[in-house]
């Protein structure tokens, strides 16, 4: 799945207009059919459906049911307009509860719930977040998880990177994830009858003894059972407890 956009690659003091209140026009007369709230979400949905190379404010115009030019009183352009769907999905969910429990509870529930946010978005996979533009949502949620991870008693550049860490682990995984399932939806074979297609050779080959470990893994060992996020995630946490309680026992002496 490659990269087909890039945030902050429009006007971005429009962008955060937008985003932090006081650059939706205000218009007299009625209250008006189209929102900037409605575009978005237009947006949204149409790249949760068809990836963020099918929006296109022609397209969306189309999906709304009003005049392309309609859409430019509202948002200057697509670049603006991805900065406002990104900052839309990013908004901090309802698991409020899910972050309570110390810093370790808390790591795991960003993991979480970072891998659920691509798994409803996939197209988030397809934007290059490099230099996001910082809405509401970004901060909001930045906010909330330093909350609860400052009790590390790291410094800030190391809280930072244990958020960059654990984000590049889930979106790995995530992307892994979208691959897999753009694969059997292009195939149109799935994955049992993908690997039942090689059974056969793999059989002989792993007869033959040149391969003895591998011929020897539990039949369980790529079974779809065990959470392979989950373990990860868990052993991120692990060598980030051996860090915290080291700087515990060197602030103690």
């Amino acid at each position: 799945m490659a990269t087909t956009e890039t945030s902050g690659s429009g006007d971005i003091t429009r962008s955060l207009e937008l985003m932090w209140g006081g650059g939706e026009r205000p218009t007299r007369g009625p209250k008006p059919a189209l929102t900037l709230e409605r575009i978005v979400t237009a947006a949204v949905r149409l790249a949760d459906a068809e990836g963020i190379a099918a929006v296109s404010m022609r397209r969306l115009s189309t999906e709304l049911g009003t005049g392309t030019m309609s859409l430019y009183r509202y948002v200057p352009g697509k670049a603006e307009l991805l900065d406002l769907m990104l900052n839309h999905v990013q908004a901090p969910g309802d698991d409020e509860e899910a972050f309570h429990g110390g810093w370790r509870t808390a790591v795991a529930a960003y993991g979480r719930a970072t891998l659920a946010q691509y798994r409803r978005h996939p197209w988030l996979l397809q934007v290059n977040q490099a230099r996001p533009v910082l809405g509401p949502s970004a901060v909001g949620g930045l906010e909330r998880v330093l909350t609860y991870i400052k009790p590390m008693g790291l410094t800030d550049p190391e809280l930072i990177s244990v958020l960059i860490m654990v984000e590049g682990y889930v979106s790995g995984v995530a992307r892994n994830h979208v691959h897999a399932a753009q694969a059997a939806a292009d195939s149109q074979l799935s994955d049992e009858a993908f690997w039942e297609a090689q059974r056969p050779v793999l059989e002989r080959i792993m007869e033959s003894g040149k391969f003895p470990l591998i011929a020897g893994l539990s039949e369980d060992a790529f079974g779809s059972d065990f959470d392979h996020f989950e373990f990860g995630l868990q052993r991120i946490l692990d060598g980030l407890e051996v860090l915290v309680e080291r700087r515990q026992r060197e602030s103690a002496g």
